[in-house]
């Protein structure tokens, strides 16, 4: 499978116990995919390249807001430290159907922004550290931050990569050229 054919579930914090358990950050609306018997991958990139581990999870429960994950072959304190920082991945088909307008975080990469038939730019990533999430929009100018609200992101295509907005007046000359960090391929909806 192709890498962007995964999508990022989780990210391996540090060891959290001593048989191997580890803390985890989510980065799913899901977590009750952590069932055990189930296989993720366990990946980490080094100098541009990935390493790939298919594991079992043999054990999952929440903790102070991300989980607690044990997976077969890891069973010591050294093995956990040793993926520490790792994120753990499902192939993007058996991410969980979503309902109504919500869609993944990670389908928004590369759609193409358009104003009443304008093309705005190309969205790079999501901010949604605080409030309302924004879309890190890449332009000819610079970068664009767009509030991801039903009243200014008016038809959503992830297929066709197309996002239709209604900017309010004066936002795209208010925010080109700002600096933020993309998040991406996380299993998050909106």
């Amino acid at each position: 499978m192709a890498e962007d054919s995964f999508v990022t579930v989780a990210r391996i914090r540090r060891p959290q116990g001593r048989r191997g358990e580890v803390a985890t950050e989510l980065l799913t609306d899901f977590p009750e995919r952590f069932s055990p018997g189930s296989r993720v991958s366990l990946v980490h990139v080094v100098s541009g390249r990935a390493e790939r581990k298919e594991v079992e999870l043999q054990d999952a429960w929440p903790h102070k807001g991300g989980m607690i994950l044990k997976f077969s072959g890891v069973d010591s304190i050294s093995d956990a430290e040793a993926i520490a920082g790792w994120e753990v991945q499902i192939p993007a088909e058996e991410r969980v159907a979503l309902e109504g307008s919500a869609v993944y975080v990670s389908d928004l990469a590369g759609c193409q922004v358009i104003e009443r038939g304008e093309t705005l730019g190309t969205i790079e990533g999501v901010d949604d550290r605080v409030g309302t999430p924004v879309l890190i929009v890449r332009t000819e100018r610079g970068e664009l931050l767009i509030p991801f609200a039903e009243e200014i992101c008016k038809q959503i295509d992830t297929e066709r990569k197309i996002v239709e907005v209604e900017l309010p007046e004066g936002l795209r000359e208010l925010n080109e050229g700002g600096q933020k960090q993309p998040q991406m391929n996380a299993d998050k909806r909106r």
